[in-house]
């Protein structure tokens, strides 16, 4: 991540407009290029794990920061999905350990379907974090 964020700089020195905003645009793209790791459906590269676990130990504060923003971009996303996956992820991701049948019974829902169901919810979710991400591009 480290590295692809200074290659955006390279790639892009020449449209940098505001030198003292340099920092911002720096922060700016590591956050986008986190999300994008984030939302990856392939495994991340043993070269890029290390990475990520070299930033999160120099600088917890930015870490922290990095997973905020992650966290609302999933939530507003979230916010985003039809009503039934809404309430089913709700269920399923909630405090409480609630079983299939429960769940089953709260949702008017065929056991056998949950699972079918919260794929498709959360490959939405994936699709919508994809597009919000690619509209943000520097």
């Amino acid at each position: 991540m480290i590295q692809t964020t200074w290659l955006r700089l390279v790639e892009n020195i020449d449209r940098i407009e505001q030198p003292e905003r340099l920092g911002a645009w720096l922060a700016t793209t590591s956050r986008r290029e986190s999300l994008k790791i984030a939302t990856r459906q392939a495994p991340i590269p043993a070269t890029d794990a290390v990475y990520l676990i070299a930033d999160d130990k120099i600088d917890p504060s930015d870490a922290g920061l990095l997973r905020e923003e992650q966290a609302r971009a999933i939530r507003n996303a979230a916010e985003r999905l039809p009503l039934r996956c809404q309430r089913l992820l709700g269920l399923l991701m909630g405090n409480e350990d609630l079983p299939y049948k429960e769940i089953s019974e709260l949702l008017s829902m065929p056991v056998g379907s949950i699972g079918p169901t919260r794929g498709r919810c959360l490959d939405h979710l994936r699709q919508m974090l994809a597009e919000m991400e690619l509209s943000q591009t520097p």
